[in-house]
């Protein structure tokens, strides 16, 4: 993941993402079939919003994660140090500056838990392969002797914040990335790197290929073995594939001619769910058997989309922390949590811890005011569905499990509640009883020919239950 300069290219890569994602066929998705896959999906579906975390070695320099050591990235990181390899250099030596004395993963997974999250995923190797955990396949991780972090007895941060979000009863996801841009085996030493690809030609050293197949499959293997019980595989690098699995889309990744960058999912796969039994695997973008369900990122489809999936979003500008990142006002944020969940999506919120360990103070107020209106309204979000018309005007719906509607009204900044909102193409069931959630006293329902307005009264105009929207429950 990114954040691409100037404004121009994150416009036109918007686009793009957007359009594939809502263009993507339902023939492209794979269900699975495994019992145990089945019900955890279905307690996916239920749970609607989570955290997700980008953090490594590079947050000191507060620059992008990654991305600024990816020669097609040249133009848009600005790097500081304009040799390449010098700059790369001194990248990879961030590992013995590393030391972030602040971190207390239990502060986060409190502030999570308040403001209605229910999952965490947690960026273990991003693709510049800086391991966040314990792996024994490479000393280029915060565990290493040379971080000064070692020493820590938090020092393996990943199994830290796993401990912290499951004490919190969050359900786990381990981020992952398939690329390695550290490893020998995937960008070698004797060839320069070109793109974000494997830079020599796999098929003509098959070897050196099966090493990176093997040391893959070694650090998933650790992942699900020795960090306690995991629900998702978040697999990130979707470039990553087999040539018969490249598709028009994803060849324009490549700079050079397609390379077969197959890392045997199926093996992987049946490690993964042989340790953790169910487990959900995303391989992202690649729409195989392996990809559970579908992560649109920093964008919500138009409408409602045939497939399981996920927005993965940030809350500031960045995935990564950057110094004076503009965070999304709560307003919005609350907006963009019901207008996923109507559509039936889950909601996967991104923020980056800074160097030291800490989230920025914005972002806990963010949580906090989430949590705020999560507390009054979220039988609309969790353990619903969604429902035709899904949207009408400013009102947005939900099917819950428990049978009830809910109609949820995104109020403009600083507006006050309506004395009625009339609403079209829903018709409930005759007698249907109206409540506005945050209260005890129903609300007036006047029925026309396919619409329905409700009243409200003076009470609740002046004092609204809470901000940003308001959720009328029809049983």
């Amino acid at each position: 993941m990114r954040k691409l300069y100037p404004l121009l290219l994150m416009v036109l890569f918007i686009i793009i993402v957007k359009t594939a994602a809502s263009q993507t066929p339902k023939s492209e998705y794979i269900a699975p079939t495994e019992p145990e896959v089945l019900q955890k999906m279905e307690w996916w579906h239920d749970i609607k919003f989570g955290l997700l975390m980008h953090w490594g070695a590079y947050s000191q320099w507060g620059v992008v994660e990654s991305w600024s050591i990816c020669p097609e990235d040249e133009g848009w990181c600005k790097r500081k140090i304009p040799d390449y390899n010098e700059y790369v250099r001194r990248y990879e030596a961030l590992k013995y500056s590393f030391n972030p004395i602040h971190f207390n993963p239990d502060k986060w997974a409190a502030a999570a838990k308040d403001a209605g999250m229910r999952y965490v995923v947690f960026t273990t190797k991003h693709h510049d392969g800086f391991c966040m955990f314990d792996t024994k396949q490479t000393d280029y991780k915060i565990t290493d002797k040379e971080c000064p972090f070692y020493k820590n007895p938090k020092a393996d941060v990943t199994k830290e914040i796993f401990n912290a979000f499951r004490k919190q009863d969050f359900g786990i996801g381990a981020y992952f990335s398939k690329p390695d841009w550290h490893s020998d085996d995937y960008w070698d030493p004797n060839f320069p790197p070109v793109d974000r690809n494997v830079n020599y030609e796999t098929s003509k050293y098959p070897e050196k290929w099966k090493r990176f197949q093997q040391f893959t499959f070694n650090q998933i293997e650790e992942l699900t073995l020795n960090y306690g019980k995991i629900d998702i595989l978040w697999f990130d690098g979707g470039w990553v594939r087999s040539l018969a699995e490249q598709t028009e889309e994803s060849r324009t990744w490549l700079k050079h001619k397609a390379v077969d960058q197959d890392i045997n999912m199926p093996a992987i796969n049946a490690m993964a769910r042989k340790n953790q039994t169910g487990i959900l695997m995303v391989d992202r973008s690649v729409h195989n058997k392996f990809e559970n369900y579908f992560t649109p990122e920093q964008q919500i489809p138009e409408k409602p989309l045939p497939y399981p999936w996920e927005t993965c979003m940030t809350m500031a500008n960045s995935w990564s922390w950057v110094y004076n990142d503009t965070y999304k006002p709560t307003h919005k944020l609350i907006h963009l949590l019901v207008d996923i969940v109507a559509k039936g999506g889950n909601f996967l919120l991104n923020i980056g811890p800074d160097p030291s360990g800490q989230l920025d103070d914005t972002a806990y107020v963010r949580l906090k005011e989430i949590g705020e209106w999560m507390k009054i309204n979220n039988e609309a979000i969790y353990n619903t569905r969604p429902m035709a018309p899904y949207k009408d005007g400013k009102t947005c719906f939900t099917q819950g499990k428990n049978g009830a509607t809910y109609l949820i009204y995104l109020a403009d900044v600083n507006e006050s509640m309506p004395s009625e909102i009339t609403i079209h193409n829903y018709q409930p069931k005759a007698n249907a009883k109206v409540k506005l959630l945050g209260t005890d006293e129903m609300i007036p329902l006047v029925s026309g020919k396919n619409f329905i307005t409700l009243k409200l009264n003076g009470k609740y105009m002046l004092n609204p239950p809470c901000k940003y929207a308001w959720v009328f429950k029809v049983d």
